[in-house]
């Protein structure tokens, strides 16, 4: 089993944070071998931003995403550039109050912002994306996941995360995310 996984959006909504969540619960907590790559514009907030990874329950003899298999797209800029990219049969996620999808395209959807910011806390939106994708693609345990945001958040940000991410896995359960 070979997946790539892209997450792209702009500086600034976590997304390498989310990459380096999502690798972490992969590679110590579920057991697969995996390998994160970064690519950010030059702005601090604001520019491009991915995080790339392949997981594999072989070593990986090439460490770079060339056709996502998974795409969490947070941003309308990001889905320009990435979509193209995706494999055929790729599962696409968007943040639906920040990305309009194509006409011809049907990407499940939730609004991870909406929420964040509903819970008080805009910057875990990036988290709740991790709970959806967890619970959508079960590429990950949820227990793996969940651990690997307990060791990498500051501790004192882990409640609010761990409620993130609950939401994100239980708003995959309503059946209403298909665009």
């Amino acid at each position: 089993m070979r997946k790539e996984i892209c997450i792209a959006g702009f500086g600034g909504q976590g997304v390498v944070l989310g990459g380096t969540i999502l690798g972490k619960a992969l590679a110590l907590y579920d057991d697969f071998e995996a390998v994160l790559t970064q690519a950010y514009g030059p702005e601090a907030r604001g520019g491009a931003s991915s995080s790339s990874l392949v997981v594999s329950d072989e070593l990986i003899d090439y460490p770079f995403v060339q056709h996502p298999d998974v795409l969490v797209i947070l941003s309308q800029e990001a889905y320009a550039k990435f979509r193209p990219e995706a494999s055929q049969d790729a599962t696409i996620l968007i943040d639906e109050g920040l990305v309009t999808p194509w006409d011809d395209d049907h990407p499940y959807s939730i609004p991870a912002t909406r929420l964040a910011e509903e819970m008080g806390q805009r910057r875990v939106a990036n988290v709740i994306m991790l709970g959806f994708l967890s619970a959508l693609t079960r590429l990950v345990s949820r227990q793996a996941m969940e651990k690997a945001i307990e060791t990498t958040v500051k501790a004192k940000t882990v409640p609010v995360n761990m409620r993130a991410f609950a939401a994100g896995y239980e708003y995959a359960t309503v059946g209403e995310h298909k665009g």
